[in-house]
């Protein structure tokens, strides 16, 4: 297993990802991740499902702890494609 900091691994990402060994990266010495290469092309559609639903309530605790709503999200981001697109 290679052992990466955080901005190594952004710095390299591309590199480490043709890598066939796991990575573990870190972030001020503590765990930030683990990336697994996987050895197939596509993942199996209960995988999928499962990782959408750990991702959807992740993303609706953190909106939780910081008290913002779907909507404010969606305004917020109206407002930034109108300004992008002037």
């Amino acid at each position: 297993m290679k052992i990466a900091t955080v901005r190594e691994f952004r710095d390299k990402a591309t590199q480490m990802f043709r890598s066939e060994e796991p990575i573990l990266v870190l972030r001020r010495g503590e765990i930030a991740g683990l990336y697994f290469p996987y050895p197939h092309k596509t993942l199996p559609v209960e995988l999928k499902r499962q990782l959408f639903e750990e991702i959807t309530r992740s993303v609706a605790e953190r909106l939780a702890q910081v008290g913002l709503e779907e909507e404010e999200i969606l305004e917020d981001f109206e407002a930034f494609q109108a300004r992008r697109r002037r």
